[in-house]
């Protein structure tokens, strides 16, 4: 009884404190785990003649979606040498649908935050842990905690667009207690 009106409080002084206390999101493994896995993730592009939202990436995939190169991981910013969105081969009004897998070695609490330029739809193990719509600079999104039942694979899906002027996309990871670190390519697969 007394340590739950001190978690209590503690979190009334968090919240006071404008912290905001919440439960990391629970994942669920993929299941069936998947028994043969490519390196990467999976790729569709579409190239709209405008895109300034997610509906508007959606539509684009709905309508002329072509399977791309796939991404060696998540970890992608542009620059002069490498002008180009992800793998798309193009530098401006990119639309992808990202799918594939996420291997946490060890089950617990991870922290992920992602950054993007322009709009993304990220989801993990069944939950949303990134969402932003608007054209925006290679920005945090936020960090979120999530809890890890069991060591595999986790589906992940992602819906990114990006309109003018640089891009990136960028997924950082750490465990309880340890710093935050690019996710590495060995921990992404699909089929």
């Amino acid at each position: 009884m007394i340590m739950h009106r001190i978690a209590g409080v503690a979190a009334l002084v968090a919240l006071c404190a404008g912290t905001v206390v919440a439960s990391p999101l629970k994942l669920k493994p993929a299941d069936p785990q998947p028994e043969s896995v490519s390196t990467g993730l999976a790729v569709d592009y579409a190239f709209p003649e405008d895109v300034k939202s997610l509906r508007d990436a959606y539509i684009a995939l709905g309508i002329g979606a072509k399977p791309g190169e796939p991404l060696a991981d998540i970890d992608y910013l542009s620059s002069e040498s490498e002008p180009f969105a992800l793998t798309s081969g193009q530098e401006m009004m990119v639309a992808a649908r990202i799918k594939g897998y996420l291997r946490f070695d060890a089950p617990g609490v991870y922290t992920l935050e992602t950054y993007s330029n322009d709009g993304l739809e990220l989801s993990i193990g069944g939950r949303e842990v990134a969402k932003v719509d608007e054209k925006r600079g290679c920005d945090p999104i936020g960090a979120v905690e999530v809890s890890v039942p069991e060591a595999g694979w986790y589906e992940l899906e992602a819906l990114y667009w990006q309109r003018k002027g640089g891009s990136c996309l960028i997924m950082e990871w750490a465990e309880e207690g340890s710093a935050l670190e690019t996710v590495p390519a060995a921990a992404f697969g699909h089929n």
